[in-house]
């Protein structure tokens, strides 16, 4: 059966093979030659132009400046109130767009900051205020100020690059605030700084032919005067004394600086008030009452009146007052040889205490702020800063006019001068929201405490001083908009 299905199977195979080579061959299909296919040609796209940047808006094109402006300011004294008229009044007479100013003494720094605080966002505001960093940052926290970055490079309106650079470049940094995003919320037309004044020719009577550089020089000097009366001295004025402290809070500061410290810590946003340099330099301060060398000045401007009397060596205030302190020295017909120094330091260099009100534009509407803007600039442009300077006694804020002023500085020339030269050596109190209030209720009664009671712990003192002042910080930061 095997052998058959093998038979079988050899049949049809053989059967397959015979069949497939009998069969007529299927003739190849013939190609048909195809023309090689033509490319497509691929389109040309049509050169498109860059996308244009949409045109740049000038918010201040179609803005026409008000025509009446206000100014607040705290300037008193014949020699600035004519300076302010003067200057007033020039602008009103020749800038092209019509614009009048009325100046108004508004009173203090402190007057205008409390007048301020409760219009702020409010027609009643004025145009242009006074006011110095901190004070306008507390204004800022209600976003209330008129933010200068908006004008300064305008085109139109602006300052110059050159303009902006004549500026004291410490100077022209002061007003704008990191703490609200940069912006410049003042422009700089003065500046002061804390000096020590000294009665040369009363040291040269305790045999020192210079003013002293260090706070134990300070001491010894000044300890020596309380018990040395100057022979110049105005008959029956004060006893002698070597130091009289005014409460201040930028004496607090401009001593604090002389020991190598600061007031506040930049990089955690908190008042350092106890320092190691702040206790070091008011324990200093403490010992120069407790060993009777010191004393505090009792009415406004008593230490003017007793140094030009010859009964203080040495006091503590602003440039500014230069003029007045040569007033205070020739108003008994006696004079004296008197100049200013760097406040003694422990530093390698001088560390100078420099202030300065600015001048700020509140929120109104666009066409006050631009008038504003206007008044600002030509106030502290370059001629205008230079004849404010010279009759004000404040330090100018451009560079290319400094040694003009210098030149034509009305009083003690040498002093103006010395005072000019540390201005490289400048450090500035923290311009941080609710400083004034910290300055009245912290700094100015720790200051008396430590003087009044002088076994009173002065690290301790500072210690609970630094817990309010960050306090008051606290709340005033929780109010930002």
């Amino acid at each position: 059966m095997r052998s058959k299905l093998f038979s079988l199977f050899a049949i049809l195979m053989v059967a397959a093979l015979v069949l497939g080579a009998c069969a007529k061959p299927t003739p190849a299909p013939t190609e048909v030659p195809t023309e090689a296919p033509t490319e497509t040609p691929v389109a040309t796209e049509a050169p498109t132009e860059a996308p244009t940047e949409p045109p740049v808006v000038d918010p201040w094109a179609d803005v026409v400046p008000a025509k009446e402006i206000v100014w607040w300011h705290q300037h008193t004294g014949s020699a600035r109130e004519a300076a302010i008229a003067k200057i007033v009044s020039d602008f009103n007479a020749t800038n092209e767009y019509g614009i009048t100013v009325t100046a108004e003494y508004a009173g203090s720094y402190g007057d205008i900051f409390n007048k301020m605080l409760p219009i702020l966002n409010t027609p009643d505001v004025p145009d242009v205020v006074v006011g110095y960093q901190n004070q306008v940052a507390t204004y800022q926290l209600a976003d209330a100020m008129f933010d200068m970055n908006e004008l300064i490079n305008h085109p139109k309106y602006g300052l110059t690059q050159a303009e902006q650079d004549d500026f004291f470049p410490g100077f022209f940094a002061q007003d704008v605030l990191s703490l609200f995003n940069n912006q410049r919320l003042g422009l700089a037309p003065n500046r002061s700084m804390e000096v020590m004044y000294y009665n040369m020719d009363w040291l040269k009577e305790l045999g020192y032919d210079a003013p002293p550089t260090t706070p134990e020089q300070f001491k010894e000097m000044a300890c020596k005067a309380a018990a040395t009366p100057f022979s110049g001295a105005t008959e029956g004025a004060a006893s002698p004394v070597g130091y009289e402290l005014s409460i201040d809070t930028s004496r607090f500061a401009s001593w604090t600086f002389a020991f190598g410290g600061d007031m506040f810590d930049y990089t955690t946003n908190q008042f350092t008030l106890n320092s190691e340099a702040a206790v070091n330099a008011w324990t200093f301060m403490q010992g120069l009452f407790k060993d009777g060398c010191a004393r505090l000045v009792t009415e406004n401007y008593g230490d003017q009146t007793d140094f030009g009397n010859g009964t203080l060596l040495f006091t503590v205030g602003s440039s500014s007052g230069l003029t007045y302190y040569g007033d205070a020295v020739a108003a008994d017909g006696t004079p004296f040889e008197w100049s200013v120094a760097a406040i003694p330091h422990t530093t390698p260099d001088p560390v100078m205490n420099i202030y300065g009100a600015s001048v700020s534009i509140p929120k109104s509407t666009p066409e006050r702020e631009l008038a504003a803007w206007l008044f600002v600039k030509y106030y502290t442009s370059a001629p205008v800063n230079a004849a404010w300077a010279k009759a004000s006694g404040y330090f100018p804020v451009k560079a290319s006019i400094a040694d003009e002023v210098t030149a034509e500085f009305a009083g003690n020339k040498e002093a103006y001068a010395t005072a000019i030269s540390l201005l490289p050596f400048g450090k500035f109190e923290p311009p941080v929201p609710g400083y004034d209030f910290v300055r009245d209720n912290v700094v100015e009664v720790v200051m008396t405490s430590i003087v009044d009671d002088v076994t009173a712990d002065v690290k301790a003192l500072l210690d609970q001083a630094n817990i309010d002042a960050n306090a008051i910080l606290a709340e005033q930061m929780s109010q930002i908009k």
